[in-house]
């Protein structure tokens, strides 16, 4: 088995917004989340995001791909913001060959609705 290299180095800064506290507002699941002062750094790729159709009509959906330093911080429940933009967690952050060296995160960015 070979090992796990990243291709390119981490230069991009990402802060994490731990969970802070859950509640439900009007039947909706509103997260309270703390951000980190101090920047971490990831790779961050979007390959143009991701299609989706929504009642027959295509999106893109803001998706993106991070790779970043191990650190059981990174929870499936918490966020993380790129250049002012906030990004949920989709699915459990894997943790790379089980060697808590490195990790991948799915994110998709957080948008409002009226």
């Amino acid at each position: 088995m070979r090992d796990f290299k990243p291709n390119t180095p981490y230069t991009t800064p990402f802060f994490l917004l731990k969970t802070k506290e859950t509640k439900r507002v009007k039947g909706v699941e509103v997260k309270q989340r703390e951000k980190e002062e101090k920047p971490r750094f990831c790779t961050f790729k979007t390959f143009g995001g991701t299609e989706k159709e929504v009642n027959n009509v295509t999106v893109v959906e803001n998706t993106a791909t991070v790779e970043t330093w191990y650190t059981p911080d990174i929870k499936a429940d918490s966020a993380i913001e790129v250049n002012g933009i906030q990004y949920e967690i989709l699915g459990t952050p894997e943790n790379i060959n089980m060697r808590n060296q490195y990790m991948q995160i799915k994110v998709r960015a957080v948008k409002g609705s009226a």
